[in-house]
């Protein structure tokens, strides 16, 4: 069975849950593409780097979700004016748990960059269906508006989380919205 990143559930709403990540490693790819396309193309660097493109040539356990975030840049000019440049997204494995910056094999792609992520404190939304930009912007306005509503703050950039191979078929995959949220006072 495929070991998932680890968590603890802190509390459970009607239609989210906060959960609390325990700090790892992801295994990061940027990838200049469109959003339903992005995941595949790094899969290929990503998968190659567990299956022992490193140094030492180590093969490393698949974890489930492959976790997929957009990228926003912005170029500046002057006067004081911006503009997209361009659609990028981070493809990222999360390395298993225990695993450390230390003791991880180096990639030997240029493609592949490892980072440490802290523990955090998510917002997170669990569906099935298409991997689909219109899908998953739907769910994350859904998600968006449920941390509003029960007074909770958004604290960074939302990631989109998949579990399942592309040969399940799609009533059957499960998918995520994960947004870190601020510790709530109490």
């Amino acid at each position: 069975m495929t070991e998932e990143q680890k968590y603890t559930l802190e509390r459970k709403f009607p239609k989210f849950e906060v959960r609390r990540y325990d700090a790892c490693v992801f295994a990061d790819v940027t990838v200049a593409a469109s959003f339903e396309s992005a995941g595949s193309i790094g899969f290929t660097s990503l998968i190659g780097y567990i299956s022992g493109n490193n140094n030492p040539n180590t093969k490393i356990a698949m974890t489930s979700p492959v976790v997929q975030e957009p990228v926003s840049k912005i170029a500046m000019t002057s006067p004081v004016l911006q503009e997209s440049a361009g659609q990028e997204n981070i493809i990222s494995f999360v390395m298993p748990a225990g695993m450390t910056l230390e003791i991880l094999p180096i990639p030997n792609s240029s493609k592949v960059v490892l980072r440490e992520v802290p523990e955090q404190l998510m917002a997170v939304s669990r569906f099935s269906g298409r991997w689909t930009k219109a899908t998953v912007e739907k769910q994350l306005a859904d998600l968006e508006s449920e941390i509003v509503e029960n007074g909770l703050t958004q604290s960074g950039s939302p990631r989109f989380a998949r579990f399942d191979p592309p040969w399940t078929p799609w009533f059957m995959r499960r998918n995520e919205i994960q947004i870190p949220i601020a510790t709530p006072t109490q």
